[in-house]
């Protein structure tokens, strides 16, 4: 049995909640409608019983005149009994015929107590409702008895009975038209959603990641969902690309120490070994060392989660510093991967040593500011110009100087900066790695290279 689709269970949903919430009405309005005709009659059954009480009183002889007795009640025949104080019946109306009302408890009680009193029963198959009332002790052949007012309760249950159907219709009814009203406002609603299914289908189908899903003009939530999807497909679109840049530009950088390497092999099967070709197959394999090294660094740091040491970078900083390297640091503390940053720190170190002049000063400075944390390494050639600066952390990127390397070490720069929620660039000579920084650090300031040199003994 399939599952019922989303559009059925918001339809059956709010049937059953609009059914569900009459219903509630309804037995709220029935238990107050039938409280207050109740009441209803109770008070008019007792105004009766006054009346008469008081015609007791002022004018025994008409209680016994015919039709003395007999009053309608909105349309309802009033029943009345007038008995002594021995329960002796001394008048009734003629609505009663030969019928007495069965209230013989209710008169002991009144003419015992002197109160009246209310009660139910049956007369001829018919539910009435009774009340009783003491007369007074005023002569007369009722005095000292009790006048007996009762009405039959079959308005008050057909009135109930007419209330609780049309409640019942009425549920019903709201409760269909609700669910088509529903029904056509979830048709439209989901129709987009329907051609966004229909869509990522056949994007699914085909794999072409060029194709985007249709965008609805209605600013709602599905409009939102499709520019969404949209723009995820257009980042995974981006990192097929760039995936595929990238096995494009490995396999370009490996052919050409693999193809050196395998000439050199065949000039060595046929002329023998010579110093110069040695060296030239250790430089290959070297190079294809560090290339394959590279590629496996950069491959993890893309993929490795996000650190949670607690990590300083002016030691490493300092770790880094060399002969030719000058140190201008404070305390600074990141959440990182203490090796990662070593390499990240050692890699800007190699590129300032590689690039810039020969015999110059490199300078390492690390800082905090407003809750950033910046290791930078400056060297002291001309740097790199402002679209150079843009492709220097791209992969095998090695600008048009034609220097050694495998064109991976800023890429890993970039890579670890961007695992450790940071960034790294460059500014003409000066590469920079920006990091969130934790709290300031309650220790004296980092001493420089020269002050370093300055403390050492002799």
């Amino acid at each position: 049995m399939s599952p019922l689709s989303l559009r059925a269970r918001s339809v059956a949903a709010a049937a059953l909640a609009i059914v569900l919430a009459l219903l509630t009405v309804g037995v709220a309005v029935d238990l107050l409608a039938s409280r207050h005709l109740h009441r209803s009659l109770d008070s008019t059954l007792r105004r009766r019983a006054v009346d008469v009480a008081q015609l007791s009183a002022s004018a025994p002889a008409l209680l016994t005149a015919p039709g003395a007795l007999d009053a309608p009640l909105a349309g309802t025949q009033q029943l009345v009994e007038v008995v002594d104080r021995r329960g002796r019946i001394v008048s009734r109306s003629l609505s009663l015929g030969g019928r007495v009302v069965p209230a013989g408890a209710e008169v002991q009680r009144a003419i015992a107590t002197g109160r009246g009193g209310y009660g139910d029963g049956n007369l001829g198959g018919d539910r009435i409702r009774v009340y009783v009332a003491p007369l007074a002790d005023v002569g007369g052949a009722a005095a000292g008895g009790a006048v007996v007012v009762a009405a039959p309760t079959s308005d008050i249950s057909e009135t109930m009975a007419s209330l609780r159907g049309f409640v019942v219709l009425s549920s019903l009814v709201a409760a269909a038209l609700g669910a088509g009203l529903l029904a056509l406002l979830m048709r439209g609603a989901l129709r987009p959603l329907g051609r966004l299914a229909d869509a990522a289908g056949e994007i699914e189908r085909t794999g072409d990641p060029h194709r985007r899903l249709p965008e609805p003009r209605a600013g709602d939530e599905v409009g939102r969902l499709s520019r969404t999807l949209n723009a995820m497909l257009a980042s995974l679109e981006r990192s097929r690309d760039a995936e595929r840049r990238f096995l494009a530009d490995a396999s370009h950088e490996l052919r050409t120490p693999l193809t050196a390497l395998r000439g050199n092999l065949d000039y060595l099967v046929r002329h023998g070994a010579s110093p110069e070709l040695l060296a030239d197959l250790q430089h290959d394999a070297e190079r294809l060392a560090l290339l394959a090294d590279d590629l496996l660094v950069l491959s993890r740091e893309e993929a490795a989660p996000r650190p949670e040491e607690r990590v300083r970078l002016d030691e490493l900083a300092r770790a880094a510093v060399d002969e030719r390297t000058d140190l201008d640091t404070e305390p600074v503390e990141v959440l990182g991967d203490r090796p990662a940053l070593e390499r990240a720190v050692g890699n800007l170190v190699a590129n300032a040593h590689r690039h810039g002049p020969a015999g110059g000063r490199v300078t390492i400075t690390v800082a905090r500011e407003n809750g950033v944390a910046r290791l930078s390494v400056r060297d002291e050639g001309p740097g790199l110009a402002k679209d150079e600066a843009e492709q220097a952390f791209r992969r095998f990127w090695r600008g048009g100087h034609g220097r050694p390397g495998s064109g991976l070490g800023l890429a890993i720069v970039r890579a670890t900066a961007e695992r450790h929620g940071g960034r790294a660039y460059a500014e003409g000579a000066r590469f920079t790695i920006e990091l969130p920084a934790l709290q300031v650090l309650s220790e004296s300031p980092g001493r420089t290279e020269a002050d370093s040199t300055e403390g050492d003994p002799p």
